[in-house]
This record gives structure tokens, sequence and C-alpha cells, in this order.
């Protein structure tokens, strides 16, 4: 059984050989484990399609979860230097702007303009006129990760995808061959709302204004879906929504179901009308809401934070929702940080194994991304464990 097999087994809740490995990995372990340059990877499809794909390799991955729209052609030829000193690389820009990339963590961008504004004003914007989003990087870099957007400079509806936001992808899928499962992700309406305002507005938004902060959430629904559909459309063999900013640290089980619930089961709907299979990362402390998750139609659950980043537990998720949802995650990705032996390493993901594994339905995983500094020998432990101590026969 090859691992695309093997993955699609386990979302459809039948067994398939053996429990499947497959972690999301930060920016910055890409980083201090490829020989890619901090600007290279970020900003050219080519650079992080062969990161991805060699990491998967090393660490015998069943799939990649491919994070990041793909980059402009050539979006390099508008940098006119780049200084490099011990802590990073200051890329200078043609416009003015810099981008500080870390040796070792996520980018910082910083406008030429650092008096615009750089988020939308929630009293003043209008829901049924959003075709200027685009002005406001903050929105931008924090939803696509990108300071500008070529091919979207007119300003055109929510539901345009530049062809280049599939070229990542794309390269990922051709590199990694027809055996290895491809999972592609889209940000979550909710966190569209709240990187369009920045946290504190759209949050007191919520409250202040209820109606307007719905109708918002119904027309960047329009956005999430665009993408989601055409990265569907490039044969993915499953779809991550991004809902971070919707666990309990964030938002009530109240305003869960009354501002994300309607809206991720506009985006799951169509895309599981089109045949796809959808799962839910959400951050941190959900317990108290895996029933308004599933509500939203998904078919999985990515994370499950244990302490201290969350209150996932395994055991209480598979015995309550385990014939509906398959989940994937809860893995301690802080405490893998601190361990220094193979046996801690071994423990905590056996012990994941163990609960996971009955019924099928569990994608052995860090509850979150893998952090810059764990040691690759740590994560290549992970699939051999699977072989031994995962089968189902």
């Amino acid at each position: 059984m090859n691992s695309r097999e093997r993955v699609a087994l386990t979302m459809r809740h039948r067994e398939p050989d053996r429990v499947p490995v497959m972690c999301q990995l930060s920016f910055g372990h890409y980083l201090l484990n490829t020989s890619m340059a901090p600007h290279e990877l970020w900003y050219t499809c080519e650079a992080m399609a062969e990161a991805m794909v060699s990491l998967q390799r090393r660490y015998r991955f069943d799939g990649i979860l491919v994070n990041v729209i793909g980059r402009p052609v050539d979006y390099l030829k508008n940098v006119t230097s780049i200084e490099r000193d011990e802590s990073g690389e200051m890329v200078h820009w043609r416009d003015g702007s810099r981008t500080f990339m870390p040796w070792d963590d996520m980018p910082h961008f910083y406008p030429a303009d650092e008096n615009r504004l750089q988020r939308a004003c929630f009293e003043a914007i209008d829901p049924d006129h959003l075709e200027n989003i685009d002005d406001y990087t903050g929105y931008l870099w924090n939803t696509y990760h990108i300071q500008s957007l070529p091919g979207k400079v007119d300003h055109g509806p929510l539901s345009q995808v530049p062809d280049y936001f599939l070229d990542t992808l794309t390269l990922v899928k051709e590199k990694a061959g027809p055996e290895i499962s491809i999972h592609a992700e889209v940000f979550s309406p909710f966190t569209h709302y709240m990187e369009l305002f920045g946290y504190q507005e759209a949050l007191m938004g919520l409250v202040t204004d209820p109606g307007k902060a719905h109708a918002l959430l119904e027309r960047l629904t329009d956005a999430s879906i665009a993408l989601a559909m055409a990265e569907n459309d490039c044969g993915i063999d499953a779809l991550l929504i991004s809902s971070a900013f919707a666990g309990a640290p964030f938002i009530s089980r109240r305003l869960y179901e009354s501002f994300v619930v309607p809206y991720e089961k506009r985006l799951t709907s169509a895309v599981q009308a089109a045949g796809g299979i959808v799962y839910t990362h959400t951050c941190g402390r959900i317990g108290d809401r895996l029933d308004l998750m599933e509500a939203t139609g998904t078919n999985g659950v990515d994370t499950l934070d244990p302490p201290p980043l969350g209150n996932g537990d395994l055991a209480a998720a598979k015995r309550d929702f385990g014939d509906r949802l398959f989940f994937k995650g809860n893995m301690n990705s802080v405490a893998l940080l601190s361990y220094t032996t193979k046996e801690e390493v071994i423990a905590e993901a056996a012990s994941r194994i163990e609960i996971g594994k009955p019924g099928a339905g569990y994608i052995l995983s860090t509850a979150c991304s893998v952090a810059p500094r764990v040691e690759p020998w740590k994560i290549e432990l992970l699939t051999p464990l699977a072989e031994e101590i995962g089968r189902y026969y």
C-alpha cells in the first residue's frame, strides 16, 4: 500500500496497512534543514517545493501539506539589495519596503510608508464594496504571506485566483509523485476577517456590530471558496481549513456557533460537493467545541493541542467523534523541543498511536507545526515506529 492510499483510507475511517505519519513543518524548520536561503524559500515556488519534498522524503512522511500560495514568476526582480548578518537577511524592495528574514523563523515585512493604514477600519468599511481590500498590506501579508499580488492589481472580485497561486502546489505534486498524499490549505473566512482588521478591532466588531460582521464574513467566504476550488481542481487529496483564531482563547462557543460555523460550512460544502475531503486546523483550546467543529461539516480535525498549548484529549475525541471525524496530531509539540533521548520521543508517539489507532481515522503528527529547532533525528523516529506498532494487518 502506498502513502496516498494509506492516508485516503484513514480519512475515510477505513483501516490501511498502518497508521499514517504526516507532520506540518514550520518555515524555520525548512530553513535550518535545507540549503535554501530565506529569500529563495519564501519568494520562489521552486525552492519551496524542493524543500517540502526533500524533507518529506527524509522523514518518510505519507503526505505533504502545501500551506503557502505560489509566488509570481520572477518576483525577486523587485529586490534592490539583500543585507546579511548573524540574525538573518534584510531584503530591500524597489518600492522602499523591506522584509527581514531570520535564518530560522518567519519573515517580517516593513512597508515603505509605515504611516499608511495597513488594515481596514471596521466602522468605515462597506461589506458590499470589498474590491480594494488588496490595498491593505497587513491583510495581504498575513493572509497570503506576500506584500503585493501581481495579477490582482485591478482589484478584481474576491473570487479571482491568479494562476500563480497554484504553482507551488503543482510543483510539489510533480516532484513528490503520485504515491504521496498532497494536501492544500485555505484560510477560513473567520481568519480572513481577523486579518483584515487586526485582532482587537475584529473581535470588537463581533460585539459592537454583529450584523456588519456577518455581512463581511459572507463576502469573505467567497475568497476562501475560490481558492479552495482552484486547489481542488489541481487534484489534491485533501484540503486543510486553517482556522487558527477560532479556539477558546479567542472566542466563546456562542460566538463560534454564530460567526464560524455557517461560513466554514459553506466552504466545506462547496469542496465536498466537488468530491473533496476537508479537515480543520484550529490552535489552542478546542475541547469544548469539537461538536461545533463537526457542525461545519468538516471531515477531520487537525492539531488537538495538548497542554500547555491546548486541552486536546485524543481518547475523548476518538470516543465521542471517532466514527465521524478523523484526527491528526496531538503529539506535544512543546515537549518535543525539550526531549533529549530517543526513548522520550518514542514514548510520546507510541502513546498517541495506541490511543488513535483503534477503529482507524488517526494520522500520527505533532499537534501543530514542528518547531524550527526540533532536531531531525526526533522526526525520523516516527515512521519506523508507526511501521512497528501502528500496523492493522
